[in-house]
C-alpha cells in the first residue's frame, strides 16, 4: 500500500509536466510536421522513414533486452555459460545496421538531389538578402522591393536567391522551405512550390536560424501564400507609388519623414525615394508587422519603435554602425533624443497611412 501511494504521488507530480510538454507540441506555428510545399513534404517523408526505423530498433532492443533478462535470470543451481565469439550472430548484427542506414540513405540522397536541382523555368524569382537584423525581398522580374514579408503564389515555383550583406544568416520557412545559409559575397539558391491548397490569410512564419548577433532571435519574417488573383492584387498595389496622407497629422509626418528618415528609407513617389540602407517603407502601412516580425503593425508600436528601437531590438545602437564597409552597416537611432513626442506621433501616423 505504501508503494502504491508513493507512486501515486510521483505520478501526480509528473503528469502535469508531461501534459504541458505534450500540449505545447500540438500547435506550433513553426512546425515542420505540417508541410505545405513540395520541398517540405519531401523532407518530412525522410523524417518519417527515420522515425519509424528508429521506433522499430528501439522496440526490438527493448523486447530483446526484456526476453534476455527473463530467459537468463539467475536461478538456483544454474551456472552461467561464457560464450566467446559467434560468427553468425556477428554477421547478423553487422548486416542489420548497414541495411537500416541504406534504407535511410537512399531516400535522403534522392531528396537532396530533387531539392537542389535546377528550378523550373516558370519560377517566380525572389532575391532575399539577410541584414542585421531584417530581411529584404526583391522581385527583379516585377520591380518590387519589400521587407520582412514575402508574398508568393500557390502552385507556382518560387526560386529564392539568397544573399547576406554583413554576416552569415540562414533562411528557413518550416512549413515551406528547408534551411539554407545566406553567406556574404556568395549566392545560394533554393526553390519550392507551395501546395495548391496552401493559400490562406494567415502568414507562414520564417526565421533566421544562424546566430548573427545580439538580435538574432528577433530576425523573423512572414510568408503570405495567395491564389493567383490575390497575388496579382498585392503586386499591383506594391508597384504603385505611396499614397498621399489624408490627415493633418499624417501630412505633418510626411514632411518630417523627408527631413528625418529619408537618409536611410525610401518611400517611392515622394521626395524620400533615394536611400536604400533601411527597409523600403512605400507600403509599410499594409504590412502585418514591423521590426522584422516582432511587433504588430499599429500606431502605438510604431511610436515605440521610432522613439527607441534599441529598447525593443538589442544591438541596433548607432555606435555599432560600420560606415567604412560596402554596403555600410547603419542602425536606426532613437528619435526620442532628437525630436518631440508630437513629431514622432506625426511620423507614425504617416507610416500607418502608407497602405
Amino acid at each position: 500500500m505504501r508503494i502504491s501511494q508513493r507512486w501515486a504521488r510521483r505520478l501526480l507530480i509528473l503528469a502535469p509536466a508531461a501534459l504541458t510538454i505534450l500540449f505545447a507540441a500540438c500547435s506550433d506555428p513553426q512546425t515542420t510536421i505540417e508541410p505545405r510545399s513540395d520541398m517540405t513534404e519531401a523532407i518530412q517523408g525522410v523524417y518519417e522513414i527515420v522515425f519509424w526505423l528508429s521506433m522499430f530498433v528501439f522496440v526490438a532492443i527493448m523486447l530483446l533486452t526484456l526476453w534476455l533478462a527473463v530467459r537468463y535470470r539467475e536461478q538456483p543451481g544454474r551456472e552461467a555459460i561464457q560464450i566467446h565469439g559467434h560468427q553468425r550472430l556477428e554477421i547478423l548484427w553487422t548486416i542489420i545496421p548497414v541495411a537500416i542506414v541504406l534504407i535511410m540513405l537512399v531516400p535522403t540522397w534522392q531528396v537532396i538531389a530533387d531539392t537542389t536541382d535546377t528550378p523550373p523555368e516558370n519560377s517566380m524569382v525572389v532575391e532575399a538578402t539577410g541584414k542585421q537584423w531584417w530581411f529584404e525581398f526583391k522581385y527583379p522580374d516585377l520591380g518590387i522591393t519589400t521587407a520582412n514579408e514575402l508574398h508568393v503564389q500557390a502552385g507556382r515555383p518560387v526560386h529564392v536567391k539568397l544573399y547576406a550583406d554583413d554576416v552569415i544568416h540562414s533562411f528557413w520557412i518550416p512549413q515551406l522551405a528547408g534551411k539554407v545559409d545566406m553567406v556574404p559575397g556568395h549566392e545560394n539558391d533554393l526553390w519550392f512550390t507551395p501546395n495548391d491548397d496552401s493559400a490562406r490569410e494567415e502568414a507562414y512564419l520564417g526565421q533566421c536560424v544562424e546566430f548573427c548577433g545580439a538580435s538574432h532571435a528577433n530576425m523573423r519574417f512572414r510568408v503570405f501564400v495567395h491564389d493567383e488573383a490575390g497575388f496579382n492584387a498585392w503586386a499591383e498595389n506594391e508597384l504603385s507609388d505611396a499614397l498621399e496622407p489624408t490627415t493633418e497629422l499624417g501630412q505633418l509626418g510626411a514632411t518630417l519623414f523627408v527631413v528625418r528618415c529619408a537618409e536611410c528609407h525610401t518611400v517611392r513617389g515622394t521626395a524620400a525615394s533615394i536611400a536604400d540602407f533601411g527597409p523600403d517603407l512605400t507600403h509599410i502601412g499594409s504590412r502585418e508587422t514591423i521590426a522584422a516580425g516582432i511587433l504588430d503593425n499599429n500606431f502605438e508600436n510604431l511610436v515605440k519603435w521610432i522613439s527607441n528601437p534599441a529598447e525593443i531590438k538589442p544591438g541596433i545602437e548607432p555606435e555599432n554602425d560600420i560606415i567604412d564597409k560596402d554596403p555600410p552597416l547603419r542602425f536606426m537611432r532613437a528619435f526620442e533624443d532628437e525630436i518631440s513626442a508630437e513629431d514622432i506621433q506625426a511620423i507614425a501616423q504617416y507610416l500607418t497611412e502608407l497602405k
